[in-house]
């Protein structure tokens, strides 16, 4: 019986349903102590037993796992092992404790209790193998620059220089990062966008990084891209109306060094005939020129119509006066997006059902890696006008011719 009561994870009949999340009832070390001979595992005891989350893993070897993933631990140059012990989860590194070391031991949200309760709340603890607590940081906002949106839970690490080993925590849902209880120094602060749950920097995952001095404290802005080391590769030239056609590449071009008529350039085939162009845009800006001329064009026609000159003005918009005072918007702001689309305009009508040689010299990504490219632009023939309908009805009675 004794034995079937210890195997038996399910909360016990009767009694009022369990609704509150569990608790942390202490950590050793707690958080603020100093201790220099420090041995065996952290541990962070609850007031009831915890779910085991589908077992443990070890932080930096592949995917983390299981309760592993609630739990991390930093700096540390190697593993990270998290165990499950019912009420309690211990953590400790895999090279063991080193000396002189200011750790940072956070629990993230998401703890669950056998009735499914869950923490909305974290909690961290600091804690020295030697020197007294520090007490800089370092914060920030972490963006998706290509997407033009927050870094949402962002894996964010800080390593003081000239050290690689880094102190870890991950952004909130916006994109906002703080490390409290640093070591003052110089560091280079990594967002990444963690796609496999490794809490490491990977091929192709988005990352941005930046070095900063850090006193008392210091705030970074973090813009995640993709760092392609091959320039972007042209993929199409796709007519958009009868003067311009748009040019799509596998990549974003750095918004920096935009394309204009000196890197563009249009044939006509089959004898490459040299067509000049007016110029060329982002798909967004000539979409932005062309709705600023459909406005002007239907201010002029209003003005004309004395039937609309007699009618009352419309109430103003006040929901577009409103500024936009989102804090995300506004960092966004502090840097042009970056685009793989564009539209050239040529001077010359675009002859239909023709053929064009498009190049493009220098076109760069947002690493500064450059390439050249080409494609065939095709112009469609106008499609035939259907034959007109025979509207005439014959009349009764009358023979046919």
């Amino acid at each position: 019986m004794a034995l079937g009561a210890c195997a038996n994870m399910a909360a016990p009949p009767g009694g009022p349903p369990d609704s509150l999340p569990p608790r942390i009832l202490v950590v050793h070390p707690e958080s603020g102590a100093v201790v220099r001979d420090l041995s065996g595992a952290a541990v962070i005891q609850f007031d009831e037993v915890i779910d085991e989350m589908a077992g443990s893993a070890a932080a930096g070897a592949g995917t983390v796992g299981g309760i592993g993933r609630q739990v991390i631990l930093s700096p540390v140059a190697g593993d990270v092992d998290v165990s499950w012990h019912r009420k309690s989860i211990h953590v400790k590194p895999s090279e063991g404790w080193k000396p002189g070391r200011v750790y940072h031991l956070e629990v993230l949200p998401g703890i669950v209790d056998l009735s499914r309760n869950a923490t909305k709340q974290g909690a961290l603890v600091v804690f020295s193998t030697g020197p007294a607590l520090p007490h800089a940081a370092i914060s920030g906002t972490a963006l998706q620059w290509v997407e033009q949106r927050a870094l949402g839970r962002a894996v964010v690490r800080a390593a003081r220089l000239p050290d690689t080993v880094a102190y870890v925590t991950l952004a909130d849902s916006a994109g906002g990062f703080a490390l409290r209880d640093v070591p003052s120094g110089r560091y280079r602060v990594l967002a990444i966008q963690d796609q496999n749950s490794n809490r490491q920097l990977d091929p192709r995952e988005a990352f941005d990084s930046a070095t900063v001095t850090v006193d008392s404290s210091a705030r970074v802005v973090l813009w995640a891209f993709p760092h392609d080391t091959a320039g972007p590769r042209l993929r199409s030239a796709e007519p958009v109306d009868s003067f311009a056609f748009r040019l799509t590449f596998a990549q974003p071009l750095d918004p920096y060094r935009t394309l204009d008529t000196a890197r563009v350039h249009l044939f006509a085939l089959p004898d490459t005939t040299i067509v000049r162009l007016e110029g060329v845009w982002t798909g967004a800006g000539y979409d932005s020129i062309q709705a600023r001329a459909r406005s002007v064009a239907d201010s002029l026609r209003r003005a004309s119509d004395t039937t609309a000159r007699a009618k009352a003005p419309a109430p103003p918009d006040t929901t577009r006066a409103r500024p936009d005072t989102s804090r995300i918007r506004q960092l966004l702001r502090q840097r042009p997006a970056p685009s793989d689309r564009f539209v050239a305009r040529a001077v010359p009508q675009l002859t239909p059902g023709a053929k064009y040689l498009v190049r493009v010299r220098g076109a760069t990504n947002l690493t500064g890696a450059a390439a050249d490219g080409q494609a065939v632009l095709q112009v469609p023939k106008p499609a035939p006008s259907p034959p007109a309908r025979d509207t005439t009805r014959a009349r009764p009675g009358a023979k046919p011719p």
